[in-house]
């Protein structure tokens, strides 16, 4: 089977037709590798920055 990959690779993955376990795993790793090679989105990273300043803010200083 071949399978397209989240930057335009192509992966080729052997599966047993008669296995149909063989065939879930197979599915799973060609999308657990699509989803790895994808961006984080900037609106995610916007929200996580601000959440880190949040919780910047709300820290008391110990460093004193």
């Amino acid at each position: 089977m071949t399978y397209k990959t989240g930057a335009g690779r192509e992966t080729t993955m052997s599966a047993r037709t008669d296995n149909p376990n063989a065939q879930i795993a197979t599915k799973l790793r060609a999308l657990y590798l699509s989803v790895q090679e994808e961006a984080v989105p900037d609106r995610f990273l916007d929200l996580l920055e601000k959440l880190d300043a949040v919780e910047r803010q709300s820290m008391p200083d110990v460093a004193e």
